[in-house]
């Protein structure tokens, strides 16, 4: 059993699964298949050979490129789109419209862009990207990550199973972010960076009392081929120079030289990071 609107194309090489729902003016791809208890609304246009899974929720006019996989229980959120050769993972929200708390002080504007997926992104299991960011290309997103709105990631940059990374928030390209960590609100962070599990950064001096705070609410700046050992923490607005090498478990408070390594609580710049280890 099959709903299918009369203006929406379907080429003969798609394959249906049953319990489908596809709405007006849908536009899937040759070979394109969906499986059992696919909805698809409205002006949904999916690109050729990409495959959407059990009860896969496509939303209004999103749009997938070539060979782009959706596993099941995923739901992909209007005007997403994701370039050729996808692949999303099962219970995922992609492209997801950002709703604060009502006490936050996240401002949510009412037009938000859409996520926009560069080719070949790969999003794990239990992922939540919200609308507003674009990703670069081969991005990889491990399981049970959150990204929220208005980042903007750059090409070959992975983050890790469980890593969360607040709003407003740039990454470069070729940067890792491993398990764990926590990415505040208003960071920038430059390519080739390597952040290990379980850091954590902050972005508020005040920790959300008085209004005078909001004129100073910056997370840190993490420059070029900096490395950020395992449960370090980075405090509001320092800024962590290129090629730093910070050792684990550091309190980060000030500012880093170049090519130094810092190490301790609070960090204290101890030596220069080897030759043979610089970018």
């Amino acid at each position: 059993m099959r709903q299918i609107a009369k203006s929406a194309e379907i080429p003969k090489s798609a394959k249906i699964g049953p319990f489908c729902v596809i709405g007006e003016n849908v536009i899937l791809g040759e070979e394109v298949v969906l499986g059992a208890g696919c909805v698809l609304a409205d002006g949904v246009r999916i690109g050729r050979g990409s495959r959407i899974g059990n009860l896969c929720s496509v939303a209004e006019r999103s749009v997938l490129g070539e060979e782009v996989q959706v596993e099941a229980h995923t739901s992909i959120y209007p005007n997403t789109l994701l370039g050729n050769g996808c692949f999303i993972g099962s219970n995922s929200s992609i492209g997801r419209p950002p709703r604060p708390a009502f006490t936050s002080t996240v401002k949510v504007q009412d037009e938000i862009p859409p996520l926009l997926m560069s080719e070949r992104g790969v999003v794990g299991c239990s992922t939540v990207l919200y609308a507003g960011t674009t990703y670069g290309e081969r991005v990889f997103i491990g399981d049970r990550a959150i990204v929220r709105e208005r980042c903007k990631i750059g090409d070959f940059t992975v983050i890790g199973s469980g890593v969360a990374i607040e709003n407003d928030t740039r990454i470069g390209s070729y940067t890792k972010i491993q398990t764990g960590s926590y990415i505040t609100a208003y960071m920038d962070i430059e390519d080739h960076v390597f952040i290990a599990p379980m850091v954590t950064t902050t972005n508020d001096n005040f920790m959300g009392r008085t209004e005078k705070r909001f004129k100073h609410i910056k997370g840190a700046t993490i420059r070029r081929g900096a490395r950020i050992g395992g449960g370090s923490i980075l405090l509001p607005g320092v800024e962590v120079a290129p090629e730093t090498f910070v050792a684990a478990g550091a309190l980060v408070t000030k500012d880093t030289v170049a090519q130094r390594v810092v190490k301790g609580f609070p960090a204290r710049d101890v030596r220069q990071v080897p030759e043979d280890e610089l970018l």
